[in-house]
């Protein structure tokens, strides 16, 4: 039988940091603002399972763009002659250029691995600016441990090889229909993309010495990390949290780094109380 789901997806077009852009973003929903961030090298599809959850869309307007060069946000005028680099200044004026767009009023961001990370840059720069901040597998200091030198070359698949690196970050509790989905993401991720993002991870200062600095009592921020990610690991969120006075903090039974797209039934046990609680 078919059916017709709530999400709406619509372009935007305007200009980030002097350059024209076309962003991708879907939504369902209405009430307070959530504006949802997806993971290096994927896109807002990850959020989909949130746009179709009664529970959530009831009291939440939520959506979910593609940043700049993924999924169905094309790269700008030019792409061609130049190699993608995510920065953090450059992630934060796409957030704040694509609330300001829409007229959202102190929007509720949910950020998850890469956009779990910047969550804390928002909180360090622009706390007034949001009723709540939620980094899912996020920390202010994580480890490397990819080797970056595959994900880019001309004999190899680059997605698949994306693909394969991120799918041990999945817990072994996922079910395998959503686990498939979460890499289907990378398979058809853009050449370059997954290198490039991480470029904010290994190149771009991290705030581990500046974290200590944020004001929960401005923006109340929430921490939450999946139990089997060895990317962001629980000790990094959990070391975070012990820095920020106020911060929420809980770590996820039987979840990896992709909550929300490779467990979601599982995801909404700890993300529902979480929305709840914000909304009051």
């Amino acid at each position: 039988m078919a059916e017709l789901e709530p999400i709406v997806g619509r372009y935007l077009k305007l200009e980030i940091e002097g350059r024209a852009q076309r962003l991708y973003f879907e939504e369902a929903g209405q009430g307070i603002p959530l504006v949802c961030l997806h993971t290096a090298g994927a896109d807002g599809r990850q959020f989909r399972h949130l746009m179709c959850d009664d529970a959530v869309t009831e009291h939440y307007r939520v959506l979910a763009f593609d940043l700049p060069w993924h999924g169905k946000s094309n790269p700008p005028v030019g792409h061609q002659r130049e190699d993608y680099e995510l920065t953090s200044a450059g992630y934060i004026a796409i957030i704040r250029a694509f609330i300001a767009a829409l007229g959202l009023e102190r929007p509720v961001v949910l950020g998850c691995s890469i956009g779990g990370r910047i969550v804390l840059h928002l909180a360090l720069e622009f706390a007034a600016e949001f009723r709540a901040l939620i980094g899912l597998e996020a920390a202010a200091a994580q480890q490397p441990w990819y080797d970056t030198t595959w994900l880019n070359r001309p004999d190899v698949h680059g997605g698949e090889v994306c693909a394969a690196l991120v799918s041990g970050l999945i817990a072994p509790q996922a079910p395998d229909e959503s686990r498939h989905e979460t890499l289907w993401q990378y398979k058809v991720s853009g050449p370059g993309i997954f290198k490039g993002d991480l470029y904010f991870y290994r190149v771009e200062p991290d705030p581990r010495d500046r974290v200590g600095e944020i004001d929960t009592d401005v923006c109340p921020l929430y921490l939450l990390t999946g139990e089997y990610d060895f990317s962001c690991e629980p000790g990094d969120t959990l070391a975070t949290a012990e820095s920020i006075e106020g911060a929420h903090v809980e770590i996820m039974k039987n979840l990896g780094h992709f909550p929300m797209s490779e467990h979601p039934k599982q995801f909404r046990r700890y993300i529902l109380p979480v929305l709840d609680e914000i909304r009051g």
